[in-house]
């Protein structure tokens, strides 16, 4: 199990300790220090069943500054959360080919 995880957001935090309370094993990534590759948030956007974009996060102020109003493809919006990784909504929790964000943190008792 893999958890990308920011520290600096509760919600993430919260996922940590919900994961540690229920005593599994996970690995954390600190995706803003190291970012997924296109591929790796492509194969991540397949396991959540979503669109990129609906996993934006769009109260950041780089959203607001570079992205506010704007309808990207499925492509840029991927090549977006790429480039700012702050985008990227949080905590993704991945196990055995399948991911969920993590907020609340029981969703991540969809995938164990």
């Amino acid at each position: 199990m893999k958890i990308w995880h920011n520290n600096r957001c509760s919600k993430s935090r919260c996922a940590v300790e919900f994961l540690n309370d229920k005593n599994i094993d996970f690995e954390t990534v600190y995706y803003l220090d190291n970012p997924p590759t296109k591929d790796e948030l492509k194969e991540v956007l397949k396991m959540l069943g979503i669109k990129a974009e609906t996993l934006v996060r769009k109260n950041e102020p780089i959203f607001k500054e570079k992205f506010k109003g704007q309808h990207l493809t499925e492509a840029a919006w991927i090549k977006a959360m790429v480039d700012h990784p702050k985008l990227i909504e949080r905590p993704i929790i991945i196990n055995n080919g399948k991911a969920v964000v993590g907020r609340p943190a029981e969703n991540i008792l969809d995938i164990i």
